[in-house]
C-alpha cells in the first residue's frame, strides 16, 4: 500500500492480504519479486481471478499462499501436488498454480512431481530454486550445486543434485523454461504464456538466498547474486535440459526449453471412461433403497 497517500493504491495490492504484511522474507530475497511477478502476470492475463487457486508447500517459498488474496492454501511438506491434483479432478475449470520452493517439490515432494508430470495433470508449477533449505537453517538440498558450502556440508557437497528442467521434461511436462529473477520481466512474459496452455507446465525461478546460501558461498547479499545472475545467465531457448546443469558460481542457462501438445489426465480418463460407457458414467440406482439388518428379512 502507498504509505504516502492511503487513496492511491498499487495495482497489486488488491491481491495482497495485508493484514499478513510485515511478511518473513529475509533483506535481498528473491521471493518478493516473485510474488509481485506472479501477481502482474495474473492481472495481465485477465484470467478470471475466482478461478485461480494458488497451493504451496512448506518452506519460504510455501509462505506466497498466506500472502495472495485469492482461494490459496498452504499444505504439508510435500504434498503440494498431490493438493493441487484433487483440486483440479474435483472442479477441472480451476486454473491450479503450485507456487513453492525447490526442497518442498524436489526432495520430500519428488515423488509427487516425476508422477504428476508423467500423468500430464493439468496445473502450472512454479519452482523457486535458492539452492538449499532457507527457512531451518541454510542445509543442502537436491538442487545444491556440487561443491557448495552449506549448513550441513560445512566443507562442500558431494550429492549431485537434480537438473530440475531436466527431471520435469524427461519425466513428461510439456512447458519446461528457467528463468532467474534478474530476468523479472521475461519471467512475467513466461508465467502469463504458460497459465492458460493445458498440460503439466514447470517454471524454475532461480532466486537469491543471501542469508543462508550466498554467505557461505562468496554471494553475501542479495546485490552480488543479480550480479551474478546478470554476468553469467545465458539465454538459449530450445536447448535439450539435459545440457543445463548449474555448477557452482558457473553459467545458467535461461530460456524456455520445451513448449509441446499432448493429451492431459483428464483428456485421457475421459476418452476411456467414454469408450467404456458412452458420453456418461453409469448412474447407481440408489431409489427405494432399503437395508437389510443382518438376521432379519426384507419387507
Amino acid at each position: 500500500m502507498n504509505q504516502k497517500d492511503s487513496d492511491e493504491r498499487h495495482y497489486i495490492d488488491q491481491y495482497l492480504r495485508e493484514d499478513r504484511m510485515p511478511h518473513i522474507w529475509c533483506p535481498g530475497c528473491g521471493l518478493g519479486s516473485i510474488l509481485h511477478c506472479f501477481l502482474s502476470s495474473l492481472i495481465k492475463s485477465e484470467i478470471d481471478m475466482d478461478k485461480v487457486v494458488v497451493v504451496s508447500g512448506i518452506g519460504c517459498t510455501g509462505r506466497a499462499a498466506g500472502y495472495v488474496k485469492l482461494d490459496s492454501f498452504h499444505t504439508t511438506h510435500g504434498r503440494a501436488i498431490p493438493f493441487a491434483t484433487g483440486l483440479k479432478m474435483a472442479n477441472p475449470e480451476l486454473h491450479v498454480v503450485v507456487f513453492s520452493g525447490d526442497g518442498d517439490l524436489a526432495a520430500i515432494g519428488g515423488n509427487h512431481l516425476i508422477h504428476a508430470a508423467r500423468r500430464n495433470i493439468d496445473m502450472l508449477i512454479i519452482c523457486v530454486n535458492n539452492f538449499n533449505y532457507g527457512m531451518t537453517g541454510g542445509q543442502l538440498g537436491p538442487t545444491t550445486p556440487l561443491a557448495a558450502r552449506t549448513q550441513t556440508s560445512p566443507i562442500g557437497n558431494y550429492e549431485r543434485p537434480f537438473n530440475l528442467p531436466y527431471l520435469a521434461a524427461a519425466s513428461g511436462a510439456v512447458y519446461v523454461a528457467r528463468w532467474t529473477v534478474m530476468h523479472i520481466r521475461r519471467l512475467e512474459q513466461a508465467i502469463i504464456e504458460a497459465l492458460p496452455k493445458r498440460g503439466f507446465r514447470f517454471l524454475e525461478v532461480i532466486s537469491p538466498c543471501p542469508t543462508a546460501y550466498g554467505r557461505r558461498n562468496r554471494q553475501p547479499t542479495g546485490l552480488d547474486q543479480m550480479k551474478y545472475y546478470r554476468e553469467n545467465s545465458v539465454i538459449k531457448h530450445g536447448v535439450h535440459p539435459k545440457d543445463v546443469d548449474i555448477d557452482l558460481n558457473g553459467e545458467i542457462i535461461v530460456g524456455k526449453f520445451i513448449d509441446m501438445e499432448r493429451p492431459t489426465y483428464a483428456d485421457l480418463h475421459d476418452e476411456v471412461v467414454q469408450k467404456a460407457f458412452g458420453t456418461e458414467l453409469p448412474k447407481e440406482d440408489t431409489s427405494k433403497e432399503e437395508a437389510t439388518v443382518a438376521g432379519s428379512a426384507p419387507n
